[in-house]
C-alpha cells in the first residue's frame, strides 16, 4: 500500500494515518498540499490518501470539500477521530520574550487565538500549508516559534516551549481515508454516506425539497454546508453527511429522491463511523417495512390486492 498525505513529516495527517489498520508497514508518501495528495491518487501514484476533512472548531476544511466535490471523482472509505492539541516549538534556547513571529496551518491559529494573545501578544503569526512545514521553517531559521504537534519537535531537532494549547478543550479533527472510485466498505450498522448535491438554478424551497428527502424517510443529517461551485454567483451546491449506507433501504430511497430534484449528485462514500454511533431508525424506515411496502403495491398492480 502507498498512502498520500499532507506533508512534510510531522504533521497531524502523518497521525491520522498512522492509525489505520492497513497503515503499518505501508508507505507514507508526504505532498505539500492537499490537491497535490489528491491529485497523485487521481494518477494512481498512490493506492490511498488521507486529508484532514473537519474540525470540532474550525468547521469544515474548505480546500478538501471543494476538491472532493469538483475535481475528478474520489470516494472516502473509512474516516479517523484525531484529537488535537498543540504545542509551542521553537528552536534551543529561546525563550517566549524572543518570539517575534509565529506559524502555523491556518486552522490551527483560530484554535489558540486567545492563548496566542495571552502569552505572546506581540508575536505576528505566519501562515504555512501545514503545522509540520512551519516547524521546519522555525528549524531552518525563518521564524521564531510553530504551532504543531508535539511529535514534530523531535523530527526537526525543535524543543517545545509549552505544550496542551488550545482555546477550547477536546478538539477532534476528523480525517477521511480516500481511495479511487470503488464499491462501498459493506454496511457496519455504523455508517455515515456523503455526498454533495448540485441544485442547478436557484429558486425558493430549494434546500427544503433536498431537507424532504430525508426527513420523510428519517434520516439524519450530521452536516450540511453550501459551497460556491465556481460557475457563477447564485451556482451552489450542498455538502452532506448522513446516518445510514447506501445498501440501506431508505438512504437508497433518499438518495433516488434527491437525484430527482437536483441538478446533479456525487456520491462520496458510504463508510463506518470513527465514533460508531448507531442511527436511530424511525418506524417505517426498516429496510423489512420498505420491501413489505413493495410487495404490497405489487400486489395491487397484479389485481391481487391484500384483503
Amino acid at each position: 500500500m502507498r498512502y498520500a498525505y499532507l506533508g512534510p513529516q510531522g504533521t497531524f495527517t502523518e497521525a491520522a494515518l498512522r492509525s489505520l489498520p492497513d497503515a503499518a508497514g505501508a508507505e507514507h508518501l508526504p505532498y505539500a498540499t492537499v490537491p497535490a495528495a489528491l491529485d497523485a491518487l487521481r494518477r494512481d501514484d498512490v493506492d490511498a490518501a488521507v486529508v484532514a476533512l473537519e474540525n470540532s472548531v474550525e468547521g469544515s476544511v474548505p480546500t478538501t470539500l471543494d476538491e472532493l466535490a469538483m475535481g475528478d471523482p474520489l470516494q472516502i472509505v473509512s474516516e479517523i477521530h484525531l484529537p488535537v492539541s498543540f504545542a509551542l516549538l521553537v528552536r534551543p534556547g529561546t525563550d517566549f520574550g524572543d518570539i517575534k513571529t509565529v506559524a502555523s496551518h491556518p486552522h490551527a491559529q483560530p484554535q489558540c487565538r486567545r492563548w496566542l494573545a495571552e502569552h505572546i501578544p506581540d508575536a505576528e503569526w505566519r501562515a504555512a500549508t501545514s503545522n509540520a512545514e512551519a516547524a521546519q521553517h522555525v528549524a531552518d531559521g525563518h521564524y521564531d516559534a510553530a504551532l504543531a504537534g508535539s511529535f514534530a519537535a523531535a523530527r526537526y531537532g525543535l524543543g517545545i516551549l509549552a505544550e496542551d494549547i488550545h482555546d477550547v478543550a477536546d478538539a477532534v479533527t476528523r480525517f477521511v481515508e480516500l481511495r479511487r472510485p470503488c464499491a462501498p466498505p459493506a454496511p457496519s450498522g455504523t455508517d455515515r454516506t456523503t455526498v454533495a448535491a448540485f441544485i442547478g438554478e436557484d429558486h425558493p424551497g430549494a434546500l427544503l425539497e433536498i431537507l424532504n428527502e430525508f426527513a420523510m424517510r428519517g434520516i439524519n443529517l450530521t452536516l450540511i454546508q453550501s459551497r460556491p461551485t465556481g460557475a457563477g454567483l447564485g451556482s451552489y451546491l450542498f455538502w452532506m453527511d448522513f446516518e445510514g449506507h447506501v445498501e440501506d433501504a431508505r438512504v437508497g430511497e433518499a438518495l433516488m429522491g434527491l437525484r430527482r430534484v437536483v441538478a446533479d449528485v456525487r456520491f462520496l462514500g458510504s463508510y463506518s463511523r470513527a465514533d460508531q454511533v448507531r442511527p436511530e431508525i424511525r418506524r417505517g424506515t426498516h429496510d423489512a417495512d420498505f420491501t413489505e411496502a413493495a410487495a404490497w403495491l405489487t400486489a395491487i398492480r397484479q389485481g391481487h390486492p391484500e384483503p
